[in-house]
């Protein structure tokens, strides 16, 4: 009995023991002062990017030997005047967690995140040779930056006061646009971004400053995570950043291509109007160079024929009508909402109705012929003239 008193102690303890060491094993660790230190400085640091996740966002290179088509296009977004353009402007402060687009970029660059690259002006190498530092980018643009540390391991820290996103309204592009023969289709893609100040010049105005390139690969498992929203009509953030650069909502005009020469569009085109008509047709060409490619189904083929016809139709119906132009649709006097060629056109209409009216009501009537009557010579009136024959007199 003794033995069997001492034995039941000894047991429990070893049970005791064992519930111990099985509870460690689950994996419930007590969380002390340095778990919560270092998840303090993750939610601060944002979300870290590994690289399996940064392979899955870049695109891979196609090999120039399948390439048959290449264009590199500059365009520049407006972010005050482009609607379409206004999501990478908006918000302007943190709200939310949400940041803007130049927030994010100088952001991962100051944290040493991803690389930044000098702007060249068309000549853009990205190689280590043209990387930016960070603390001479800093005081050139005068962005008030504090530092802690040496060399690489320099920590630079920016006051959100400090950032200055009101004088970022211009983003640079740089867009190129390939086909491929391997797989027959046109490509299109963002290969870099250009953070653009604007600020008051020394002769008045404002002067656009370029900060550095950014590669969209590099910065795209960033964007990915920053939904936004595109109109004022939803609110509701349904498209990532990411995508709307791959979607192409962006709205920028082309200030210069790759050429020879390394001139920009004004520099080649100094007439505005001569301008415009440039980069409207270098759009077009981009963007029908694919279309024109494509063999048309039977279908397809059927659906231009009919969509041919209806408007033929309604050419022949305008000119019925009396539309000398039928291409322009013909506005009423009445409606508030006329252009100056058609008011113009209507007017000169009713003008030419007006007088073919008024020479339809004045007909021209028969010449009266005055007949001569012999004087006789009981007419005695002195002052009477002699009457004129309207016969032709032989001469």
């Amino acid at each position: 009995m003794k033995i069997l008193r001492s034995i039941f102690p000894i047991a429990a303890m070893a049970v005791t023991v064992l519930a111990s060491v099985a509870q460690d094993n689950t994996g419930v660790v007590r969380r002390n002062g340095a778990s919560k230190r270092g998840q303090k400085q993750e939610e601060t640091t944002g979300p870290k990017i590994t690289d399996r996740m940064q392979g899955f966002f870049e695109s891979p290179k196609t090999h120039d030997a399948d390439l048959a088509y290449m264009r590199e296009i500059y365009r520049q977004l407006d972010l005050k005047n482009v609607a379409e353009n206004t999501p990478l402007y908006f918000p302007e402060d943190i709200v939310d967690g949400q940041q803007n687009l130049f927030r994010i970029i100088l952001g991962l660059v100051v944290d040493g995140k991803i690389p930044a690259y000098e702007y060249l002006d068309g000549r853009e190498v990205f190689t280590d040779q043209y990387k930016v530092k960070v603390g001479e980018m800093l005081d050139r643009f005068d962005i008030y930056y504090q530092s802690q540390g040496n060399g690489d391991r320099t920590v630079y820290t920016i006051e959100e006061a400090d950032v200055p996103t009101g004088q970022v309204l211009k983003y640079y592009i740089i867009e190129k646009w390939e086909f491929d023969r391997r797989t027959n289709r046109m490509k299109t893609y963002v290969e870099a971004i250009c953070p653009v100040l604007t600020r008051g010049g020394d002769f008045g105005g404002d002067a656009n400053y370029p900060m550095f390139w950014v590669k969209f690969d590099q910065l795209r498992p960033y964007l990915a995570q920053q939904y936004v929203f595109l109109t004022d009509d939803n609110n509701l953030p349904q498209y990532s950043l990411d995508d709307y650069f791959n979607l192409g909502m962006y709205k920028g005009e082309i200030y210069k291509t790759k050429n020879l020469r390394n001139l920009s569009m004004a520099q080649m085109y100094p007439d505005e109007d001569d301008m415009q008509r440039a980069q409207d047709s270098i759009d077009t060409r981009l963007r029908e160079f694919g279309k024109n490619l494509w063999v048309p189904t039977r279908d397809e083929y059927l659906a231009m024929r009919e969509a041919e016809e209806e408007a033929e139709a309604r050419r022949q119906e305008a000119l019925a009508k009396g539309d000398s132009i039928p291409e322009r649709t013909t506005v009423s006097a009445d409606e508030e909402e006329n252009t100056t060629v058609t008011k113009t056109r209507s007017s000169r209409r009713q003008g030419r109705k007006k007088s073919t009216s008024a020479s339809a009501a004045k007909k021209p009537s028969a010449p009266k012929t005055k007949v001569s009557q012999p004087k006789t010579p009981s007419s005695s009136s002195g002052n009477s003239s002699a009457a004129k024959s309207v016969r032709r007199r032989k001469r």
